[in-house]
């Protein structure tokens, strides 16, 4: 599946960020719990340089919290990094997070200047939610849709710290291929730019084996089918997803299972597991590297093949044809 979307406005917002990096003590990252490798912005940390980085896994209450916990280490293994859990309806676990910036920040807390903090995370993740909760008030727009902020703006938090808000940033090519189909599955993407049967597929197969109870009970099946279209099937049946004739409604319930999904009605799950991004950065690196043995092997190719016999031949025929021009327009100018 492609995902296109990288409006205008995650352009600029980008730009932006890069602009005002410089300006700002501490960076903090909102990460959507049930992806937090797939919902990170690989921009953010070729950035950041050695500035510390606060991840912040909100929607907590949807996933699973014994592979959360997994992930607060596996992402606290990485220099300058702490991370905390959020929910949105628990403002005084999110209040915890100004502390928090306070004490990594200690040194410059101390002095007469305020701590800026600049905040990021991809569309629909709770960022502007959780800036309002922050704030005490409304600052940020909210919505129940992907980019709903459209520019950056400082709000003063109290406490000493003032907060870089930006817009919710997708960047412009997604490498790894699972990452797109999750992304798309947490709903942080609109519906316009994804293909409901597609990521439906995907969903269900990595759910019915990771979740096998949680799709039984959901879904009233008495046995869990093997494959992901078995299990749609099923499903749909269930849930009365069918076209005329009784035919299954294999969109339908592609879009009932996302929507369910995204609005945790499967229950507390994650869509993937440190080692799972592990065995994937491995692939990503293999592929790349054959792609660049290829890339290689082509330019040696047409590099040589512009030297072969045939092609030396008509080279030469060539020039030959070129001299015995050049001495008829002698002979004749004589």
């Amino acid at each position: 599946m492609a995902l296109q979307w990288f409006p205008g406005h995650m352009h600029k917002a980008l730009k932006e960020i890069k602009e005002s990096i410089s300006q700002v003590d501490i960076l903090i990252e909102v990460l959507d719990a049930r992806i937090p490798y797939s919902s990170e912005n690989p921009e953010i940390a070729k950035i950041r340089g050695d500035k510390p980085v606060l991840k912040i896994l909100n929607k907590y209450d949807l996933a699973d919290p014994e592979l959360t916990a997994r992930w607060q280490a596996y992402l606290e293994s990485e220099r300058g990094v702490k991370t905390i859990t959020t929910t949105t309806d628990n403002p005084a676990n999110s209040k915890q997070i100004i502390k928090l910036i306070q004490t990594i920040c200690a040194q410059k807390h101390a002095s007469v200047k305020s701590i800026n903090a600049m905040i990021t995370g991809i569309p629909n993740v709770g960022k502007s939610t959780l800036i309002n909760i922050l704030a005490d008030r409304v600052i940020a727009k909210t919505g129940n849709e992907p980019a709903v902020t459209k520019s950056q703006q400082r709000i003063n938090l109290g406490g000493g710290i003032v907060l870089y808000d930006t817009p919710g940033v997708l960047w412009p090519k997604l490498e790894n291929p699972n990452s797109i189909y999750r992304l798309a599955s947490s709903g942080a993407v609109k519906n316009t730019a994804m293909e409901y049967d597609d990521v439906g597929f995907y969903a269900a197969d990595y759910l019915i084996k990771a979740y096998p109870e949680a799709m039984k009970e959901r879904y009233k099946l008495d046995e869990l089918p093997d494959t992901e279209l078995e299990f749609l099937e099923a499903a749909a049946k269930t849930r009365g997803a069918k076209m005329a004739g009784g035919r299954v409604n294999l969109h339908k319930i592609c879009e009932i299972l996302l929507n369910e999904l995204q609005a945790g009605k499967l229950g507390r799950l994650t869509l993937e597991t440190p080692e799972m991004i592990e065995q994937e950065k491995i692939e990503m690196a293999a592929a790349a590297e054959k792609k660049a043995a290829d890339k290689a092997k082509r330019k040696q190719k047409f590099k040589e093949g512009s030297l072969t016999p045939d092609k030396e031949a008509r080279k030469e025929k060539r020039e030959e044809k070129r001299q015995e021009q050049s001495r008829r327009m002698k002979k004749n100018r004589r």
